[in-house]
This record gives structure tokens, C-alpha cells and sequence, in this order.
């Protein structure tokens, strides 16, 4: 039994897409290859289209993706829709499937349009001499602030998750990994805390801060001191599991 849903503005291309998610294993161009999830580019009659292949979930969380939760396609494809709606730019979202037994969920697949970016957030973290890093920090921080002032609490806002397409002197932020996403009313420790996994050192916390601040019509050290707070709890958490990690494994041996 199988799920199709396809956008309008994509009905009329409904049998190529199913014929790319019936060849997916062998067709398409690799754009990630992890563990849990794969992601392949294909040419959609000359434009440029990803696919997403959800890991097919265990025996629990497939009766839960079928039965009581929606799955991860289909939450990626609404909460596009819905980003877009405010105004937040993510990848157009094309379609979704699922494959179903009477159990459970099997295969799920979301499809979007390509995004040609010119950096991830990463880059900026990375390279502290990154060309025009505190305008762009700037302009994140006016970003994240749109989204919280539309209620979003994007779960996974990780550096790998915001794209970033320069446009003459500005720049564009389009966020992808939709599935983990909350819509709610936040006040500011929420939204600091939102921003935590961003691995943000103290000068980009600063900038974020402040332009946010003035956004929210804050004080600078009421903005800066929360996010402070819940990045460095943030990384103490992962350094600490990368060190148990790695005592584990030296004891292993």
C-alpha cells in the first residue's frame, strides 16, 4: 500500500517522480550517503530535484509513523509548506511517499527542489576571517528572530541545517532537516535555547545578541547572558559524551 502526495504545481509530473522513487536505489546522483537517511539529486525534465530516503523505521516507531505520529516525509513536506507561508525560505516541497504493510510504515521518501547554496552556517564557524562573517551574522540573527516571532522552534537548528545564498550584498537563509520542528509561542529562554546547538563561539554569540536584542527591543546582556548559558551547557554535554566515548573505547581495548 503506498501514500502519494504530490504538490499542484507538480501534478502533471506525478509519473516521473514515482518512476524516480521506484528506481531510487539504482538511478539519481548521491547527495549525502549517511547512515539513517540518503539524499539523491535527479533531473526533473531540466530542473533539479533531491529526493530523501528515510531509514525504514524499527518494528515500534514503524506502527507509530502509520498509526499515532505522522511520518518524517510527511511532516518534512507540511512544515515546508508551512515555513513558506511565512515567509521563511526553505526547499519548494514537491512531494512525499510512503510505503506501507498493515503493520506499519516501510519506505518514505521526501522530494524538494534543489537549492544551488553557496555556503552552510558551518563555514562560519570554521573560519573567523570568513569574508563579511559579522554582516551575515547579523542577518542570521534577523532570520532566526523571524522565525521565532512566527512560533517556529526548529529542533534541529544545527550548523548544517541553515543554507545560505549570497544575493549582491545580502544574504538568503534556507533551512532544510524539517521533520523535528515545534509550533508554539516562545519567550526568550526558549528562543536562546532554540539556538543552543549552533556551537556558537563568544564573539558570534555576541553579535547574534546584540542584533537580536535590538530587534526584540531588549538590553544586550539580557539576550546575550541566556544565550551564553544554554550554548556553553550545550557543549560541556557533547564534550563530555565525546570523553565517556572515548574512555570507553580506550578501556575496550
Amino acid at each position: 500500500m503506498q501514500t502519494v502526495h504530490i504538490h499542484p504545481n507538480y501534478k502533471d509530473q506525478k509519473e516521473a517522480i514515482l518512476a524516480f522513487i521506484n528506481g531510487f536505489e539504482s538511478q539519481g546522483e548521491y547527495v549525502t550517503k549517511g547512515e539513517r537517511n540518503v539524499i539523491k539529486s535527479f533531473d526533473l525534465n531540466g530542473e533539479k530535484i533531491n529526493i530523501k530516503s528515510f531509514r525504514v523505521p524499527k518494528t515500534f516507531n514503524s506502527f507509530v509513523y502509520k498509526f499515532i505520529r505522522p511520518s518524517k516525509a510527511k511532516r518534512s513536506f507540511e512544515y515546508a509548506e508551512r515555513l513558506l507561508s511565512f515567509g521563511i525560505k526553505t526547499p519548494f516541497p514537491i512531494a512525499y511517499f510512503e510505503n506501507h504493510t498493515a503493520l506499519g510504515l516501510k519506505e518514505s521518501y521526501y522530494v524538494s527542489a534543489h537549492i544551488d547554496y553557496d555556503f552552510d552556517f558551518r563555514a562560519l564557524i570554521h573560519d573567523p576571517l570568513f569574508e563579511n562573517r559579522r554582516y551575515i551574522l547579523e542577518q542570521f540573527a534577523e532570520f532566526c528572530f523571524q522565525l521565532h516571532e512566527n512560533n517556529v522552534n526548529f529542533l534541529d537548528h544545527s550548523p548544517g541545517n541553515t543554507l545560505i545564498v549570497q544575493d549582491g550584498k545580502e544574504y538568503e537563509f534556507y533551512l532544510i532537516d524539517l521533520n523535528r520542528m515545534k509550533f508554539e509561542a516562545m519567550d526568550l529562554e526558549k528562543r536562546m535555547e532554540n539556538l543552543k546547538r549552533l556551537w556558537l563561539s563568544k564573539l558570534m554569540i555576541h553579535i547574534i545578541s546584540k542584533r537580536y536584542a535590538e530587534l526584540a527591543n531588549k538590553e544586550l546582556h539580557e539576550v546575550q547572558d541566556v544565550l551564553l548559558k544554554y550554548s556553553q551547557a550545550f557543549k560541556r554535554k557533547i564534550n563530555r559524551k565525546k570523553y565517556l566515548k572515548k574512555k570507553y573505547l580506550k578501556k575496550k581495548k
